[in-house]
């Protein structure tokens, strides 16, 4: 596997990079997981500004570690440059068994624009290609119709329903499992 600090990946209109523990990057985590919207099919409540500021000093810290087994990265569009402000957020998780898991939160105001696609796209990239994994998984709330569109788009097929999968706002919440396994992906033109 290869040692990928820090992680730069880029698309045809995205580039998904390390997060900067910068007043920009913190607002625009904030954008996102303080946003009751857009954290109805996170698996948390929504969070301060405050927290999210500890997310990102978090995830800089799960960067530095060898194996690196986790990647929370900031997700920014090509055309607003170097320094631009992220409209989300990408998510790669290492396990045993050469597996992970993928997934993604963006800003409300680019839904529907195509880019969930393109992100899971360039972490199937580094899961399959750079970090050699055999196999990555999503999990989706039921209701995320669009998320489970995204998935199966991107070649991932549904594994099943897990139920119970999550306690949240007083509730028990399924989750749809889909996996993607790296000949299928290689399958498709990697």
């Amino acid at each position: 596997m290869a040692d990928m600090v820090p992680v730069l990946l880029t698309g045809p209109r995205l580039v998904i990079r390390e997060f900067h523990h910068t007043p920009g990057d913190v607002d625009a985590l904030h954008a996102v997981f303080g946003d009751p919207e857009t954290a109805r099919y996170l698996p948390f409540e929504p969070r301060d500004r405050e927290t999210c500021a500890d997310q990102i000093e978090l995830y800089l810290e799960e960067a530095q570690k060898d194996p690196r087994s986790t990647y929370r990265l900031a997700v920014t569009r090509l055309e607003d440059g170097e320094d631009a402000v992220p409209i989300g957020n990408a998510v790669l998780g290492v396990e045993p068994q050469r597996a992970g898991f993928v997934g993604y939160a963006l800003r409300r105001d680019t839904w529907g624009l195509g880019y969930a696609s393109e992100i899971t796209r360039l972490l199937c990239g580094l899961g399959f290609a750079t970090l050699g994994l055999h196999r990555l998984y999503a999990r989706v709330d039921p209701a995320n119709t669009a998320s489970s569109r995204v998935l199966t788009k991107a070649g991932f097929q549904l594994e099943g329903r897990i139920r119970h999968d999550l306690y949240l706002r007083g509730t028990w919440h399924d989750a749809l499992q889909y996996s993607l396994l790296e000949d299928e992906w290689a399958a498709q033109g990697g």
